[in-house]
């Protein structure tokens, strides 16, 4: 292999939980919610599926249905959907659903993984080149640079900057064209089976990772070294 292609959300990276999204959110507004209506606000969020990069929504309502599906092609559509599915849930200000979704773009919210930096330094010392893929619909880079893994990606391929989604073949081709590799010896990993799994048919080796806290994987990412040996 000469190229790893890493997802973002969930492979490299973990979003807060949505209780530390909301405080947080809530705490920036000057606002505050008894610790019983936190939970239980934090819990409708959450089976809203309200946070990017959070749980999936048990139900997507009819009137998101579109925008929801075509949420990763543009930064419009990304916020449409996802403000739309706060919007389920009564908050204390109305305003709340916007800064919600502030938040969750914010270095903060994130957490890489405990073997991320390991891992991708080792690849940069093996001269591998390296690049993240995601479908999303905002600027992640400064949550690599505020973390200091920013040094280590060669480039990024974004969802929303290209109008086109995973699995779609076209997105890791842009990404392979940018590092100067050939698919076949490039290696896609990430944490959805459906989504990443695309790589597979430009070519792309793949490897999948479990989307879990980041207390829970400390080391899910160390396969990658051994596969690109």
């Amino acid at each position: 292999m000469t190229a790893v292609l890493f997802d973002f959300s969930g492979t490299l990276f973990r979003i807060e939980s949505t209780r530390a999204w909301l405080r947080a959110a809530l705490a920036d507004a000057g606002l505050d919610l008894p610790a019983p209506a936190l939970a239980e606000t934090a819990q409708a969020l959450t089976r809203a599926g309200a946070l990017p990069g959070g749980a999936l929504p048990l139900r997507v309502p009819e009137e998101l249905a579109e925008v929801w599906e075509t949420r990763d092609q543009s930064s419009a559509l990304h916020r449409a959907a996802y403000t739309g599915l706060s919007r389920q849930v009564p908050l204390p200000d109305p305003g709340l659903h916007d800064a919600l979704y502030e938040r969750h773009m914010s270095p903060d919210a994130w957490r890489p993984y405990a073997d991320a930096a390991e891992v991708l330094s080792t690849l940069r010392e093996r001269g591998i080149a390296v690049g993240v893929v995601s479908n999303i619909g905002w600027d992640l880079r400064p949550v690599f640079r505020e973390h200091g893994l920013d040094r280590f990606v060669d480039t990024y391929v974004l969802s929303y900057e290209h109008g086109i989604r995973k699995p779609d073949p076209r997105l890791f081709g842009v990404a392979c064209a940018a590092l100067g590799v050939e698919p076949g010896r490039t290696l896609m990993v990430g944490d959805d089976r459906g989504a990443d799994g695309g790589a597979a048919a430009l070519g792309c080796g793949v490897h999948f990772v479990d989307h879990l806290p980041v207390a829970e994987r400390p080391a899910g990412l160390r396969p990658v070294l051994d596969l690109v040996t």
